[in-house]
């Protein structure tokens, strides 16, 4: 494997990140005719988001949990409680009305984030202890079973005056503008903040630990790895930046309710880690966008009935592009069984030797054409 230059590499991040901002810049600006790509931009990157969080407990210490859409609707109704404004809260009460605690409570938009994280890992530590116990499939059973719990928990009578039931919560703030940064970029920066403390913690000896443990739990035992201890901090980690997740899509729909979070949720998350790659997190990041793009935006197009004359093109009509989203899926999974990234995060060295071999094997076969055809003429 050859390795570019670190001036190349340098050069080559540069023009990237131009390129991205450009890209945001653009759709920003012309709202006429790309509302789409926007929406696709922003949503991706919260799915981004929470796709990568998973991917640290699935992929990077080989924890197979289910209960990411919980933990998602854990951060999502703390920010919406906690940031309703108070002359709005009647209107979105208006049945079982708001609890006495919570009435006069509106926080800044950036501290009910960070508060919906923590209200995840808090739920996550506490159930940690218990559910940690459990390996392979139980694991999965019993944080599938805590999501569902969650979900039934705030559509429930009791929750009501905090959640408002099944009515769901409304007029949920938005995003605003930070400082001289419009709105529009703030999921953006969020997102980008957070995947950089999951680079640096993957990175780092907590991040080797987690892998070590991935790879055999026994042996990372034998080298001195605290299994129970290093196994509920990325359970608490990979809830606390669900949370997040949560929160940001709360701000990007501005209403939610039990069904926003069903259990099909974690499973597209799923979908987008192992798509992407179980153990990488640029692997996650890219799947997201092109996960949400296609069922969002590119195949839309599949849902509109055309007609020729009066004769209906059979299949084209509402659903058929999952069908067919669903097909290029089985596609892609016997092709890249590791998913896009594998186990490998992205690097300018890697796209450089993939160029590389494709123009390798494109010029041997060019050569044992023309042998064959000189041979042919002999």
């Amino acid at each position: 494997m050859e390795r570019l230059n670190q001036k190349t590499k340098m050069t080559a991040s540069i023009i990237a990140c131009i390129a991205l901002v450009v890209l945001l810049v653009l759709s920003y600006t012309n709202t006429g005719t790309t509302s789409m790509l926007r929406s696709v931009l922003q949503l991706g990157s919260i799915y981004a988001l929470a796709a990568a969080s998973m991917n640290l407990l699935n992929g990077f210490t080989g924890l197979f949990s289910l209960g990411h859409a919980g933990f998602m609707a854990i951060g999502a109704y703390t920010y919406a409680v906690l940031t309703i404004p108070v002359n709005k809260k009647a209107n979105v009460y208006y049945l079982y009305g708001v609890a006495d605690s919570l009435a006069n409570v509106a926080l800044p938009n950036w501290l009910g984030l960070i508060i919906g994280g923590i209200a995840a890992a808090i739920i996550a530590a506490l159930i940690g202890a218990a559910v940690l116990r459990l390996k392979s499939d139980y694991f999965a059973i019993a944080t599938l079973g805590l999501a569902e719990i969650v979900r039934i928990c705030v559509a429930s009578s009791p929750m009501a005056r905090i959640t408002n039931g099944s009515l769901g919560l409304k007029n949920i703030p938005g995003f605003t503008n930070i400082g001289f940064i419009p709105a529009y970029f703030v999921p953006f920066i969020v997102v980008a903040i957070c995947l950089v403390i999951m680079f640096l913690l993957i990175n780092c000896s907590y991040g080797r630990a987690f892998k070590a443990i991935r790879e055999d739990e026994i042996a990372a035992e034998a080298m001195g790895i605290n299994l129970a201890r290093h196994k509920q901090m990325s359970f608490i980690i990979s809830s606390f930046f669900a949370g997040i997740a949560g929160a940001l899509l709360a701000m990007f729909l501005g209403a939610i309710q039990s069904t926003t979070f069903p259990l099909m949720l974690t499973y597209n998350i799923l979908l987008i880690v192992v798509i992407g790659g179980m153990g990488s997190l640029s692997g996650s990041i890219i799947s997201a966008f092109l996960v949400i793009a296609a069922k969002e935006w590119w195949l839309r197009f599949l849902d509109v009935e055309q007609y020729i004359g009066d004769w209906q093109v059979p299949l084209l009509r509402t659903g058929f592009r999952m069908v067919v989203f669903s097909v290029i899926l089985m596609v892609v999974v016997l092709f890249w069984r590791q998913g896009i990234m594998g186990q490998k995060e992205f690097s300018w060295d890697g796209v450089y030797n993939f160029f590389r071999r494709l123009k390798t094997k494109f010029r041997g076969k060019n050569t044992k054409a023309a042998a064959e055809g000189g041979n042919a003429n002999e």
